[in-house]
């Protein structure tokens, strides 16, 4: 690595909610993100982009039917998956998403296509049009376990506020929490980049739009990139991926900007979380809700937070 070139790092995020059940729990649901990180690690180790690497790790995440993305997607109140998905790059800051997709296995590769177009959001028929162009095969993302716990859910009615943040009913209690996946990385030239991708709240109203595919909740500038997950609505409240952003922008330093935010949204008593890398290479992630799913590769070592426990809502490192 030559001495104008960065320590690449990554943070991946596989939603956040409450304790998941027993060290088995645990230790599946780290493998499933370690894989993640050992595969997109030496993509930014050998040159390649953070917008590269991020859009790698959300496909993997989305290919997961552990996870609330992409195959493993949970059901709105109709029975149908509808995916929402987004990228920011940060040096170019520049936004991209699709909302409320269904029949496609990748949700971010459209997100990653629409980063070249004038028209960067797009909504469920812009999404499903732009499958077409782009020669996607047509997916179905459903998986038994998503079909089980609408039809479950259906016949009490609906009264469950959300699907489990963990697609392995033998992981998770009954209110695991809301998923997302997302991915941020600082490549070796120093550019940062975010995407984010999800599968809904579950059971929610037809056409429910999530944070996922707004700079709420997936934002990235040169000066750090945040990719949030949790309650979206509580998301979209705190406006909290730009907030981070742009509280680092102002000077503060990324924990601080991190603290700050967390801060506000326990006392406004929102359940979230987040993962963020800033321009110095400095990894940090936050939490209201009890678990935060998310592994990180330092370049030296990799970590995970998820027996992270205690007082504090925030932690960072270097």
């Amino acid at each position: 690595m030559s001495a104008q070139q960065v320590q690449p790092k990554l943070i991946i995020h596989g939603g956040a909610g409450s304790s998941l059940k027993g060290k088995g729990g645990v230790e599946i649901v780290r493998k499933s993100l370690y894989k993640v990180l050992e595969e997109v690690y030496p993509m930014l180790l050998g040159g390649a982009s953070c917008s590269l690497a991020v859009v790698r790790g959300c496909r993997l995440l989305e290919d997961d039917p552990r996870f609330n993305a992409g195959t493993g997607s949970v059901l709105q109140s109709d029975g149908q998956i509808r995916m929402s998905a987004s990228l920011m790059n940060g040096a170019m800051q520049r936004f991209s998403g699709v909302i409320n997709v269904s029949r496609v296995q990748n949700p971010v590769l459209l997100a990653e296509a629409l980063q070249a177009s004038d028209d960067r959001v797009l909504s469920d028929y812009g999404s499903g049009e732009l499958l077409r162009e782009l020669q996607l095969p047509i997916y179905n993302p459903l998986t038994d376990i998503r079909l089980q716990e609408w039809m479950q859910e259906r016949d009490e009615n609906f009264v469950k506020d959300a699907a489990g943040v963990v697609a392995e009913k033998a992981l998770v209690d009954s209110e695991a929490g809301r998923g997302t996946i997302g991915v941020v990385a600082i490549d070796s030239e120093g550019n940062i980049a975010a995407g984010t991708s999800t599968g809904g709240k579950g059971f929610e109203r037809i056409g429910r739009v999530s944070d996922s595919a707004m700079p709420a909740g997936n934002y990235a500038t040169t000066q750090a990139a945040i990719s949030c997950t949790g309650i979206g609505e509580d998301i979209i409240d705190e406006c909290l991926a730009a907030k981070i952003v742009i509280r680092v922008t102002d000077g503060l330093s990324l924990l601080q900007a991190f603290e700050k935010s967390f801060a506000e949204g326990a006392k406004n008593k929102r359940d979230f979380g987040a993962i963020g890398i800033d321009r110095s290479g400095t990894i940090a992630w936050g939490k209201t809700s009890e678990v935060l799913l998310a592994a990180y590769h330092t370049g030296e070592r990799i970590g995970d937070t998820l027996e992270w426990s205690g007082t504090n809502l925030t932690d960072s490192i270097s």
